[in-house]
């Protein structure tokens, strides 16, 4: 099978796992209880696609730069989408807010724990290379995301998310956003799969479904956040699971695989900086956009300012995500990223993973600051 038409299957494949949802959807139909959040689920998966497609094809008219931020706010996008609605319905319902906490620090410490060892381990798969070189240009990255990281730490210190963190975290993103697109625009060469299928088309036509992909994705996603967060929750309800680890953990991974997927594209064609910059943006906007955004709906939603108040398991999950973040920023304090530095990362997300108690998050907490303070100092002398 040629190139071409694997590119054309993959394109209908995914449009028609997207349009699935949104029959059931206007038809009203009861898929069952797993079937209710798994249908929009999929929708979600495959609308993140499409969205990652049209961010690619975006590289042809805006700086490089400032296209791989978007394409990892774009990617995430998903994610917002079901965080937003949890927050928003937080303003009429407080059981709501830890759901809002619990998947913004899955899918933060999911990234870091799971898809930036995953660019390093399959890069060395596939080079047998063992270090994966940044360039100064990607100083930027980690200033901010440290930044953004070290001001993470007031928040359980004051146990709670308001509109003052919303104001900070969304400027220091905008900084970040402005130095980015400021970088000089090169013509991208075009990638394998369905975008070097549109990457061909004339320039017009091409700009054309470049905003078809943007708006039909993102209609996708509007119509699937609410039924799909509300269908975990039921699934937890009638089956005894918790509902803070499947909103956590199950949630993430359907937002968070798409993104995965595009930045192991760049692994696989020689291009593991892009990937790795692609995930430590994404991680950026997670840790300020998405943070930021949520005292601000919460309010919205509320009709008045009032603060998010955290309780005490949402404050350990903010600070143990915080912890991961700044071991994980001091591993590329010297703008490279090893294997045997990937391994640890993903051993301390897995081990910390599958024993959900209070001292556990604390004792990993200590772990993760400890481990950054002694490889600052080592990688520093």
């Amino acid at each position: 099978m040629s190139s071409k038409i694997k590119n054309y299957l993959w394109l209908v494949c995914t449009f028609i796992l997207s349009i699935q949802w949104i029959v059931l959807h206007y038809s009203h139909v009861h898929t069952g209880i797993i079937g209710d959040a798994l249908f929009p689920g999929i929708c979600i998966f495959a609308a993140a696609f499409i969205l990652s497609w049209a961010a690619d094809l975006s590289q042809y008219y805006i700086p490089q730069s400032l296209a791989l931020i978007f394409l990892a706010l774009i990617a995430v996008l998903p994610e917002y989408a079901v965080d937003m609605y949890f927050a928003w319905t937080a303003g009429k319902n407080p059981e709501y807010i830890s759901y809002a906490a619990a998947n913004m620090t899955g899918g933060n410490r999911l990234l870091v724990g799971v898809g930036w060892p995953l660019i390093s381990i399959v890069f060395w798969l596939k080079t047998k290379k063992t270090v994966i070189e940044l360039t100064k240009e990607n100083r930027r990255e980690i200033i901010t995301l440290l930044i953004a990281t070290i001001y993470s730490f007031t928040i359980p210190l004051k146990g709670s998310l308001t509109l003052a963190d919303t104001a900070i975290l969304l400027t220091i993103f905008v900084v970040y956003l402005v130095l980015a697109s400021r970088a000089e625009h090169v013509e991208p060469e075009p990638e394998e799969g369905p975008v070097e299928l549109l990457s061909r088309l004339p320039h017009v036509l091409r700009g054309i479904l470049t905003l078809f992909f943007f708006v039909f994705a993102g209609f996708c996603i509007y119509i699937s956040a609410e039924p799909f967060s509300e269908g975990l929750l039921h699934i937890g309800a009638k089956t005894g699971i918790d509902k803070f680890i499947l909103v956590q953990w199950i949630a993430p991974l359907a937002s968070e695989a798409p993104e995965l997927i595009v930045a192991l594209i760049f692994v696989l064609n020689q291009h593991p900086e892009a990937g790795l910059r692609t995930v430590i943006s994404s991680k950026i906007n997670q840790w300020t956009l998405l943070v930021g955004m949520l005292p601000l709906v919460y309010n919205l939603s509320l009709g008045k300012i009032q603060p998010m108040v955290l309780d005490f398991r949402q404050i350990e999950e903010i600070l143990l995500t915080a912890a991961q973040s700044l071991f994980a920023l001091v591993i590329l304090i010297k703008l490279r990223f090893k294997i045997i530095d990937a391994i640890l990362l993903l051993v301390l997300f897995l081990t910390q993973l599958f024993i959900p108690s209070p001292t556990i998050r604390f004792i990993y907490s200590g772990i993760y600051i400890l481990l950054a303070i002694l490889f600052f100092l080592f990688r520093k002398k």
